[in-house]
This record gives structure tokens, C-alpha cells and sequence, in this order.
């Protein structure tokens, strides 16, 4: 069972995500927010500025796994980490269809890791219940914008 902070933060953390994507398909909710939060606020927007966050913070979360172990696999461990931000940095530019394609991909390369890293039995027991869930949310949404 997934404990009940890490859950409700977790779903917490989709709101962006899902946001931008309720944006880009109901266009009286584009209007509003572009109206009261700003055009940064709305659409693909929203979901590819946190989407690049997200990757940067969940490098750091990695990164605190790796440090549960040492020698080889501990310096594995790092070196994996710092992908998905360096993917973020490298791989979000040239317009929001090919970034938000460019964060699909990340976000399914950042599953890959989770799951190395839970099978090194670095990260608790209902680490990917949790990662399998938010991750579908957050292709789903991002598909939105890359298909709208």
C-alpha cells in the first residue's frame, strides 16, 4: 500500500499536468486562465515548464536512492540520476510539440530508472505503484498537448 502523504502529494503534483491539458481542450478554461494566471499558465505551457521541473526534482530523488548503497552501484546509481534533468535541460526546446514529445520520453526513460532502482531494492516496497500511476497520468496529458 502506498502511504498516504507520498499519495496524495503525488496527485497533488498532477494538477499542472492536468491543467494544461483541460486548457487546451476546453477553450472558456484557456480564456480564464490565461485571463487570471497568465498565458505561462495554460496549455502546454504550464505542462512543459513543471514537466521540466518534475524531471529536475525526481534526478534529486535518484540521487538520494543512490546513496543508499555504495562502490559500483552507488556510482551507477548517480550517473543515472542526473538524467532525466539533464534530459529536461538538453531535449524541452524547438516549440511545445516537439518538447512535449521530447518530456514523454523522458518521463517513460525516467520509469526505466525507477524500476532499476526498485529492483536494486533501493526505494520502498510501493515505489512503483505509485511512479506506474502518476507516470501514466502525466504521458496522458502530455499527449494532449502533443496531439492538439
Amino acid at each position: 500500500m502506498i502511504p498516504r502523504a507520498p499519495f496524495l502529494l503525488g496527485l497533488a503534483g498532477l494538477i499542472p499536468f492536468l491543467w494544461g491539458a483541460l486548457t487546451l481542450l476546453v477553450p472558456g478554461l484557456t480564456e480564464w486562465g490565461t485571463d487570471v494566471l497568465g498565458p505561462r499558465f495554460v496549455g502546454p505551457y504550464v505542462q512543459l515548464f513543471y514537466g521540466s521541473v518534475i524531471l529536475s526534482f525526481m534526478s534529486g530523488v535518484l540521487w538520494g536512492f543512490a546513496t543508499k548503497t555504495d562502490g559500483a552501484r552507488a556510482a551507477t546509481g548517480y550517473a543515472l540520476s542526473v538524467l532525466p534533468a539533464l534530459w529536461a535541460f538538453f531535449m524541452t526546446g524547438g516549440g511545445p510539440v516537439s518538447a512535449g514529445t521530447n518530456l514523454i520520453f523522458g518521463f517513460l526513460g525516467l520509469l526505466l530508472l525507477d524500476f532499476a532502482f526498485f529492483r536494486w531494492g533501493l526505494t520502498p516496497d510501493w515505489w512503483m505503484r505509485l511512479r506506474v500511476l502518476l507516470t501514466t497520468v502525466v504521458v496522458l496529458c502530455l499527449s494532449v498537448g502533443v496531439i492538439w
